[in-house]
């Protein structure tokens, strides 16, 4: 199904799966949700919108029984429900899949489906055929033998979502399903919604890519500041625009560059850069490119196509197997990843909760992490908590950190929060050179904004930025230079003022960019 088209609806006369009635939920010094009021209608898919920190992941963790709300009731089927845990939810027919998949690497996708609910079909060949019955009806096609660790990101959700659907879920909360998924697999994805769609099961789905919801959804509920703006929104009649607002209270954001501030100067040159799995293969493949001060250099590729291994190249992390990596024109291919950043190479990883964060460490510590022998977090040979709590402070307040304060633990934050936090982080310390993996990545639209804002103004002051996004959008408004990875090399350029992202995308899969046999 395309992400411009909407499924025809179901009808208004179908009763509600679910119904929501003042719904209140406070924390220390914050009211996540207050007063919500939300009724869906069975056998649909309802978007959740708000922005980042205004009640969405909330109100879904009482939904799926995860918390308790202070206030309010829910009702299943029309009767008046309670839930003490998750396990009351999935009896009630609730599954949610959550923005960070919870699977096993280790284990295979089977062993990864029944884990917890070998009650119901056993762990064997009976379990196996359920599995493959499932993902058959729903179009989810997998390998039950697998290991989770071998498959890419659209098929770890398809696995998180046969695990509901193997649970008995009829009502599905997909958090931020698209968040790490690329043009191909957004199109399968709704494809998958639409065959639980058709089969009467009903999907709520939080996502803060305005075009995806207005695409897949039936209706619409907004939520701004923990409270609801407006609920049964018909997508039909209305536009991206006036979600943004009715969300953010300003216009949807545009990612676009100003006049140019590239300079002559090289700050980052890559020459014949290879990098080797463990197999042998090159996942990064004979790699030279140059970034100069004041300029972003996107790359686009189809996930899984080299790019985190190029960044984890460039970053000290993985050591390449031949070529060379050169800062400031100093040879620093041999250096430690502590030692570049001490040069200033500022990083903000794809993977925020495994390279970015400590999850269950406050905010404060969390504004020292790869920092630690840097103003203003030392002074001496010693860790300055004054001074990193002050600069905290600032970061939280110039960066909009939705947070009751900086010793709120990072895990407490929602998505969106957590990679401000790490922007705003990264942007410190005037850093030359920025390494940013899919820095907008589960934000909302005004964050969006501020973050580009931040990107263009460092550009402007000569910061040279490498940008990976899936968001082709983003590459082709926020880049000066747009190069293709595929396989791991670098197999065209093209302009972002000259490029459509539909052109963008068949050049990521291999299509002849224009001019080329």
């Amino acid at each position: 199904m395309s992400t411009t088209e909407r499924p025809s609806g179901t009808g208004a006369a179908a009763p509600p799966a679910f119904e929501l009635r003042g719904i209140t939920k406070r924390f220390p010094g914050v009211v996540a949700n207050r007063d919500i009021d939300l009724t869906v209608t069975a056998g649909t898919v309802h978007a959740i919108v708000g922005e980042n920190g205004a009640g969405k992941s909330t109100l879904m963790k009482i939904l799926y029984g995860m918390q308790r709300a202070d206030e309010g009731t829910i009702k299943v089927g029309g009767e008046e429900v309670v839930f003490h845990s998750p396990a009351d939810a999935i009896a009630r027919g609730i599954g949610m899949v959550h923005q960070h998949f919870m699977l096993a690497d280790n284990l295979t996708v089977l062993e990864n489906i029944v884990l917890g609910a070998e009650r119901l079909h056993g762990i064997g060949a009976r379990a196996r055929r359920r599995v493959e019955e499932l993902a058959g009806r729903y179009g989810m096609r997998v390998d039950t033998g697998r290991l989770v660790e071998e498959l890419g990101v659209g098929d770890r959700q398809r696995v998180e979502i046969l695990k509901v659907l193997y649970r008995g879920a009829r009502i599905l909360i997909l958090d931020e399903p698209t968040a790490v998924l690329v043009p191909q697999e957004v199109e399968e994805l709704f494809a998958n919604l639409r065959e639980l769609r058709r089969e009467g099961l009903t999907v709520l789905f939080i996502s803060h890519k305005l075009d995806e919801v207005l695409a897949v959804a039936d209706e619409i509920t907004v939520i701004r500041r923990g409270t609801t703006v407006a609920t049964g929104v018909d997508p039909a009649a209305t536009t991206s625009r006036e979600l943004a607002r009715m969300m953010v209270g300003s216009e949807l954001p545009v990612p676009e560059l100003r006049e140019s501030t590239v300079t002559d100067r090289p700050v980052l040159q890559l020459k014949g850069l290879t990098v080797r799995d463990g197999t042998g293969r090159a996942v990064v493949d004979d790699v030279s490119l140059t970034i100069h001060a004041g300029e972003i250099l996107g790359i686009a590729g189809v996930e899984g196509n080299g790019q985190a291994e190029l960044v984890e190249a460039i970053m000290g992390m993985r050591a390449p197997a031949a070529g060379t990596i050169l800062l400031d024109g100093k040879d620093i291919t041999g250096w430690s990843t502590r030692r570049r950043r001490e040069e200033g190479v500022g990083f903000v990883p794809e993977d925020r909760h495994r390279h970015g964060l400590l999850l269950e460490s406050p905010l404060w510590e969390n504004r020292i992490l790869g920092h630690q022998t840097r103003r203003p977090n030392v002074k001496g040979p010693w860790i300055d908590r004054a001074g990193a709590r002050a600069d905290t402070r600032r970061i939280v307040d110039a960066y909009d950190v939705r947070t009751p304060g900086i010793d709120v633990d990072a895990g407490a934050l929602s998505g969106g929060n957590q990679q401000k936090l790490i922007v705003g982080r990264e942007m410190s310390g005037e850093p030359k050179l920025l390494i940013a993996a899919h820095p907008t990545r589960g934000v909302d639209v005004g964050a969006q904004a501020a973050i580009w804002e931040h990107l263009r103004k460092a550009r402007a002051e000569g910061l040279a930025v490498l940008l990976i996004s899936a968001d082709l959008d983003e590459l082709i408004g926020m880049s000066d230079t747009l190069r293709v990875i595929l396989r791991g090399r670098m197999v065209g350029e093209v302009d972002p003022a000259d490029v459509t992202p539909e052109r963008l995308g068949s050049a990521m899969t291999g299509a002849p960019l224009e001019g080329e046999q």
